[in-house]
């Protein structure tokens, strides 16, 4: 036993300064022990090795070499059962995440603690926080149900971001970086340091721009990222402001078979006639959206075993995405038919924008008691949503006596959202320990619009989770848990009719290994959906995914990933992930007759999923990184059709990282590079799918017509950048 006074901010989070006696646990143990620099923003709802739940955590240091540009869903790509996209084919712009099929409306995001995922869509739009990466101090994703959480997406998976820590000293940071496709990336990162021992004012400005690898796909993303921080013996008080702007031209349509094979980067989106015949593409066919977040945190150590967190949170949305519409019906606008040289019409080529302003506030809370072994939250939130959906058409051909500014169409959303949760865990003896975790969820939400129809639901959630800990000795632990979750249906699905809200019970059963030179984390899972809402392949007219409720369902899979020390100069981390993943006995209305499938597959979710990183470290101020991706055969719908599959992928990138150490001002010099898809794979890693009936070809018959849509991602391309620690 050792006595030792608890530092403000070096590995992680700012904890209040006490002392405290530590237990002194090897670094090869499973063993748990008193943690020195706890995570206090997000304690409450992330998990260690002593809690029976599936994990995995990312460390700055762990995706700083490759934080040249690309969103957070790129940087995590090598993660276990993790499959990434990107519509603009390169990682800027619009990029999606996957975690063993569960699509992104299902991986619920925290930041701090506080929910990210939009309320109405379950939607995460990392586009709207453009280089987050640069202000993330560590993540967590837990896969399956995981432990209760702030938030709309928590279905299956959770993903809890830590930002930048408090930092002790002062610092300068000024980054540049350039690559494929015109890419540029500029940021500037400060702070005061603590200013008499306990304020700090730190942040953050970012600018990135790229062309893409899809015709027009042009990014143009600007944030920021300001935080400041008072402490003192048991009190940290955290005020942060965040946000971000993006203009991107659309690249969501994707393109068919026939397109793909000639002509990969071709993008449809903004294509019209002229009144010449001539083709032409609409310059600001773009989505144009500002997003502002303001949070404040307070965490107060009440003694030795209590403390307490409290945090109220505001988001700011707005914007809309332009259009150039050809031929479009009056009516969808509510204009009047007119006469034009003395013929009728009723049609007009104009252009639209269709607006999303949004404000989502609210608070969470934490108390947490932890001693010997054994520990108690009890937290919970309230978060209220209030959207606008409005549609302006700003040019019109031909147009009536509209007048600026008019709505053509004008509807309303409101949600909140209160959750309470009880989480514990208690050690029987040294090597058995129980986990129980208790959430009550009550959702309201109301909406109308031509798309939703009236909408005016509440839902009321109990979700129990339970797990077992066996720690065999220092090195090994076994571990099995059940946790349930139910979840209501988002904006999109009410376009498919009366959804219902969708429930899963999930089973874990793993198996840890520490030693000094090996990390080995295994395990099984068996998810089981009643009415889940899976994605169909379509899309809205918005590019968004459509999903419908398909009775039974389930996922069951084998999960490997480790962590191997090679020596003293080489660390090698594989993963892999099978899966069958279905829905059980599945009806589909086919050639006019509604059949029974059987058992088919889940879309979009591939049987293998492939992750592996070799780092080598020649001399100690260099890094060189292999990581390799292999994602399975897909189909992008639910019918086992041919048509509908998104054929294996893989791909390798090689990242490298220079740092040289500076006199002077000048701190060190770090020189970053980047080559992605080094062996210049040409593949699609998403795509969606559709079918319709056609009942005039032949008479008296209908018959079921197929079609698919691919995004095809950059073949080999490259960044490089440089930072300067001053």
């Amino acid at each position: 036993m050792k006595f030792a006074l608890l530092p403000i901010a070096l590995a992680g989070l700012p904890l209040a300064i006490y002392a405290q006696e530590i237990e002194e646990t090897p670094p090869d143990s499973l063993q748990a022990s008193e943690i020195v620099l706890d995570e206090v923003l997000v304690s409450a709802l992330r998990v260690d090795r002593s809690i029976p739940l599936t994990f995995t955590n990312l460390e700055k240091q762990d995706f700083q070499p490759r934080n040249l540009g690309q969103d957070i869903p790129v940087l995590m790509n090598f993660l276990p059962a993790v499959v990434t996209t990107s519509d603009a084919g390169a990682g800027v712009g619009y990029t999606g995440i996957r975690v063993r099929g569960s699509d992104a409306t299902r991986v619920n995001v925290t930041i701090n603690g506080i929910p990210y995922n939009d309320a109405e869509s379950h939607g995460t739009f990392w586009v709207n926080m453009p280089d987050f990466a640069s202000s993330v101090e560590n993540l967590q994703l837990q896969r399956g149900v995981g432990t209760s959480v702030n938030g709309a997406g928590a279905f299956g998976a959770s993903l809890n971001l830590l930002t930048d820590a408090v930092s002790e000293e002062a610092y300068g940071q000024l980054s540049s970086s350039f690559g494929s496709f015109n890419t540029l990336r500029n940021n500037l990162k400060f702070s005061t340091g603590l200013l008499q021992g306990h304020i700090e004012l730190s942040g953050r400005l970012s600018r990135i721009t790229s062309d893409g690898y899809v015709d027009r796909a042009a990014s143009s993303l600007d944030s920021y990222f300001l935080q400041g921080a008072y402490v003192d013996e048991n009190t940290l008080v955290k005020g942060l402001l965040f946000g971000g702007h993006e203009i991107t031209y659309q690249s969501w349509f994707g393109i068919d078979a026939e397109t793909l094979a000639t002509d990969r980067t071709f993008n449809p989106a903004g294509m019209y006639t002229d009144e010449d015949g001539n083709l032409r593409f609409y310059d600001n066919e773009v989505d144009n959206y500002k997003q502002d977040h303001a949070q404040l945190h307070w965490n107060e150590q009440l003694s030795r075993d209590w403390n307490t967190n409290l945090a109220l949170h505001y988001t700011r949305g707005r914007g809309y995405f332009e259009q150039y519409r050809e031929e479009d019906d009056f009516a969808t606008y509510g204009f009047e038919p007119i006469t034009v040289n003395g013929e009728a019409v009723n049609e007009t080529d104009l252009i639209r924008r269709r607006w999303l302003d949004n404000d989502f506030y609210g608070l969470v809370f934490a108390a947490k008691y932890r001693n010997a072994g054994n520990s108690f939250i009890l937290g919970g939130g309230y978060n209220r949503y209030e959207g606008d959906h409005f549609g302006e058409v700003i040019w019109a051909r031909y147009a009536t006596d509209s007048e600026i500014r008019d709505r053509y169409y004008d509807d309303d959303s409101r949600k909140t959202d209160v959750n309470l949760y009880a989480k514990s865990t208690y050690a029987l003896d040294t090597h058995w320990s129980l986990y129980a975790d208790l959430q009550y969820r009550r959702v309201s939400y109301q909406a109308n619009g031509a798309d939703t129809g009236l909408v005016d639901d509440k839902f009321n959630f109990f979700n129990p989770k339970a797990g077992v800990t066996y720690d065999l000795n220092k090195n090994h632990n076994l571990y099995f848990s059940y946790a349930r979750a139910q979840r209501e249906p988002n904006r999109n699905d009410y376009e498919n009719g009366n959804p219902r809200p969708e429930k899963l019970n999930d089973f874990e059963l793993g198996w840890r290994y520490i030693s000094q030179e090996v990390q080995l984390n295994t395990n099984v899972y068996y998810m089981r959906y009643k009415d889940q809402l899976v994605l169909t392949g379509e899309l809205n007219d918005v590019g968004a995914p459509l999903r419908a409720n398909v009775g039974d369902s389930y996922r069951l899979g084998l999960e490997v990933d480790a962590s191997l020390q090679l020596g003293s100069r080489f660390q090698w981390q594989p993963n892999l992930a099978l899966s069958a993943n279905r829905n059980i006995d599945f009806f589909f209305q086919r050639d006019g007759q509604l059949q029974n499938l059987g058992n088919t597959r889940i879309a979009y979710s591939p049987g293998v999923i492939i992750g592996n990183r070799l780092t080598c470290r020649p001399v100690e101020s260099l890094q060189v990184s292999l990581l390799t991706k292999y994602v399975g055969k897909q189909y992008m719908g639910n019918i086992d059709s041919e048509a509908s599959v998104l054929d294996a992928y893989s791909h390798t990138d090689l990242s490298l990282q220079y740092e040289l150490v500076m006199k002077g001002w000048l701190d060190r010099l770090v020189l970053s590079g980047l080559v992605n898809n080094i062996f210049d794979a040409r593949y699609e890693s998403n795509g969606y799918f559709f079918t319709y009936d056609d009942d005039f070809s032949t008479p008296g018959t209908v018959t079921t017509i197929e079609g698919a849509g691919y995004y095809p991602q950059a073949g080999i391309h490259f960044l490089l950048g440089a930072t300067i620690h001053f």
